[in-house]
């Protein structure tokens, strides 16, 4: 089969197509034929090595952490899926394996696909989907809050918007004039360019922060001084926080990390803590009961998959470019040879 793989960390000359074995499922696993693949910065921050020391992998190593495709084979003791289902998954955090042709995962990481959407829009669904939902429940967000969304015109963004409609809050955003467009569409209902406006000059403060755009500068002197007392900042973005590693590493290696992390988030925690508020970054989980629910709103109409740009296979590199740039609004996703498109 063919998969986008590196064979060293680096920069993107380290990635190629290449051909590899077909997976096998084990007990409690399902194969899956490859439609799509979803972008997400975590695929250049792995590819770069900055994740090493948590998760590493024997290279060369296929990468990719989200898809979308159809059941090819189920393992033993798998009654939750059937060949020719159609599936997305989050890849759990201690392997990849997204951007192949076929793919292995447990069960529990897949979930049926929307159906209102095309196979290759839906594979933009899981990680950003999980982790603006994840995040919306990490910050308690209900009925009547004021909550903020920074970067929201990202891929995680337009579904936090979305989502915390959903729940009843009031949205501020922060996005640029080209992005401003994405999120009012999204249902903000402030928009907050960060080019010209800053958030600690607001008139009103905000009870709850989802931020997606870190930064410790910004988050020191802008973000932090617009959220009022006894208010919660969680980032997907910023400096970690002591604790985020401590379910997928050993206890030991666990520890030291924890220490490195204090050290590092020092500033921004002790920022925050001035402020009578507390910052804490966390880690989205695989979760296929709630990326379930997550389809059944698309299917409902009520969550919109913002698509950015769409790329063949061999044309992977570009995909990767306009990633890494910044400025897709939405997500980006790589169709695999064959792809279903209805």
């Amino acid at each position: 089969m063919e998969a986008i793989t590196y064979t060293r960390y680096g920069g993107p000359e380290v990635t190629q197509i290449t051909t590899q074995p077909i997976p096998t499922p084990l007990e409690g696993e399902v194969q899956v034929r490859v439609v799509a693949g979803g972008l997400n910065p975590i695929d250049w921050h792995q590819r770069a090595g900055e994740l090493k020391l948590v998760t590493p992998f024997n290279l060369p190593v296929i990468a990719g952490n989200e898809f979308s495709g159809v059941v090819s084979t189920v393992g033993l003791g798998v009654s939750t899926f059937k060949q020719g289902d159609r599936v997305i998954c989050r890849v759990p955090k201690s392997r990849m394996g997204g951007l192949g042709s076929y793919a292995v995962m447990p069960a529990e990481t897949l979930a049926h696909a929307p159906t209102t959407v095309s196979l290759v829009d839906a594979a933009g669904l899981p990680l950003a989907g999980l982790t603006a939902e994840q995040g919306l429940d990490a910050l308690d967000v209900k009925k009547g809050d004021r909550i903020l969304v920074t970067a929201g015109a990202g891929g995680v963004g337009m579904f936090a918007i979305q989502l915390a409609k959903l729940r009843g809050a009031h949205v501020t955003t922060t996005a640029s004039d080209a992005g401003k467009p994405f999120v009012l569409k999204a249902g903000a209902d402030v928009v907050v360019d960060y080019r010209t406006q800053k958030l600690a000059q607001l008139p009103n403060k905000f009870a709850k922060v989802f931020d997606l755009a870190g930064g410790e500068d910004a988050l020191r002197n802008d973000v932090i001084p617009s959220v009022e007392k006894n208010g919660k900042i969680v980032s997907v973005a910023g400096p970690l926080t002591p604790g985020v590693f401590d379910t997928i590493v050993p206890y030991w290696k666990s520890t030291l990390l924890n220490l490195v992390l204090r050290y590092r988030s020092w500033a921004v925690c002790s920022a925050a803590a001035s402020h009578q508020i507390t910052y804490e970054y966390i880690f989205m989980r695989p979760n296929g009961e709630q990326l379930g629910r997550l389809a059944r709103l698309v299917d409902e109409g009520k969550l919109v998959i913002n698509i950015d740009t769409r790329f063949t296979l061999a044309d992977f590199a570009t995909a990767f470019e306009r990633l890494e740039s910044g400025r897709s609004k939405g997500k980006i996703v790589i169709e695999f040879p064959g792809a279903e498109i209805k």
